[in-house]
């Protein structure tokens, strides 16, 4: 039994575009950036601390975990090794997408599979460059509320797709969740599509 610990829509609906019907476990990890920690360990370590929670959520509601794969991931844009997370308002929207402007990002993706005896993980790394945006783009942009709850502040499936010059990497990677990279784990695991 596949279970996704996250409470993202864009997760759940690219893992059924792998072909996959996974339990969604609501979780709740910190994600608190360590002083020394560098913006991969600290993606990876988020992913990793939510699959755990989920695991440990599904083990608590059936007395064991046995036979389930729990998958955690974690997305966040780093700009100057500047993880920048979800904006808080459209004050914050704005300002990261100032600072985003005519600039190439990095848009840092892990997931991590956890099972009753085994732990694995994948790290995707996508080079985004977005265009120049004037004070008018960034308002339209920031009044859609796309901009909430998205790492960056910008959606890539979105209307956000047209802020964006130049891609290099996983386009499912910058959505939330590395298809290559999650299918590839989800057979080391031996999971096979539905």
């Amino acid at each position: 039994m596949l279970y996704l610990a996250s409470k993202s829509p864009r997760r759940r609906q690219l893992l059924q575009q792998l072909g996959f019907a996974p339990v969604v476990l609501d979780v709740d990890v910190p994600e608190m950036r360590g002083a020394a920690e560098s913006p991969q360990d600290y993606v990876s370590r988020v992913a990793r601390d939510k699959a755990q929670a989920g695991l440990d959520a599904v083990g608590q509601a059936n007395g064991q975990a046995m036979g389930a794969v729990v998958l955690g991931s974690d997305t966040e844009v780093v700009l100057d090794e500047e993880v920048f997370g979800k904006p808080a308002d459209a004050a914050q929207a704005a300002d990261m997408l100032r600072r985003l402007s005519g600039r190439t990002h990095r848009v840092i993706s892990a997931v991590w599979g956890l099972d009753a005896a085994r732990a694995h993980g994948e790290l995707c790394i996508s080079q985004v460059r977005f265009a120049p945006l004037d004070e008018a783009a960034i308002a339209a942009y920031v009044a859609t509320g796309e901009p909430f709850g998205k790492a960056g502040a910008y959606a890539i499936q979105g209307r956000g797709a047209a802020l964006v010059e130049h891609l290099e990497g996983s386009y499912s990677g910058v959505m939330g969740l590395p298809l290559f990279e999650t299918a590839r784990l989800l057979r080391g695991f031996g999971m096979q599509p539905g």
